[in-house]
């Protein structure tokens, strides 16, 4: 089933895609800014992907995408970097919109950063030599660091909405990871890893989708100065 990957990709975009034009959401007002911020994540992500890859941190195989590569890399790869943070920013917004008041206070938000802040610092340092552990997890530390400090209002939200973008997120990558089919789309190499599974999900890919997915959302702000991209998007 070598167009399953692909499969997974349009899937995830078809149905955020479709109601980004709703009367209501007007997602697709937030386009420039989104796609502005998943070019620069994929600067990051893809030169990240692109050596993990050629060290063999992790890899892809050949019965699950169509065998054309760029940069080592399948060509679905890629377009799982546009495809994941567009919906997963959808998500956030759509929550936002109906759910206006999802959100907690900025001291609990605030505690709450600091303190995963201190565990991903020290579980990069105890776990020093394994790649996937200590760039993933040192990552997501700055990020925390940074976006704590310039808007803590986007983490008080981000939160609670990352928890509702993990449903799909267990379903997309469960299957990536080898859930519901015979071999996995995504594998990895435990020695670089914790090996400590979620299903067959590596519990670093929850940190990883946070991080990109913050990251983008991170970016979208700053590219809105005179726009509050942390509240709900109203009908105008």
């Amino acid at each position: 089933m070598n167009y399953l990957y692909l499969l997974l990709n349009l899937g995830s975009i078809s149905v955020p895609f479709l109601f980004s034009f709703h009367p209501k959401l007007k997602f697709y007002k937030r386009w420039k800014s989104l796609f502005i911020g998943i070019l620069i994540s994929m600067l990051l992500f893809i030169t990240w992907d692109i050596i993990f890859t050629i060290n063999g941190i992790w890899g892809f195989n050949d019965d699950y995408f169509l065998g054309f590569k760029l940069l080592s890399l399948p060509i679905e790869e890629w377009l799982f970097f546009i495809c994941i943070p567009y919906a997963c920013t959808f998500t956030h917004y759509a929550l936002l919109h109906y759910f206006p008041n999802l959100k907690l206070s900025i001291a609990v938000t605030k505690t709450m950063s600091y303190l995963l802040i201190l565990l991903l610092l020290v579980l990069s340092i105890y776990n020093s030599t394994k790649w996937y552990t200590l760039i993933n997890f040192l990552l997501a530390a700055v990020l925390i660091g940074i976006v704590i400090k310039k808007i803590p209002n986007l983490l008080s939200r981000f939160y609670l909405t990352f928890l509702a973008i993990l449903i799909p997120f267990f379903i997309v990558n469960g299957i990536l990871t080898g859930s519901f089919i015979r071999n996995e789309v995504v594998w990895y190499n435990n020695l670089e890893n914790l090996n400590i599974r979620l299903f067959t999900i590596p519990i670093e890919d929850v940190v990883y989708a946070f991080s990109l997915i913050l990251l983008n959302l991170f970016i979208m702000n700053y590219l809105e100065p005179k726009r509050n991209t942390i509240a709900p998007i109203r009908r105008q």
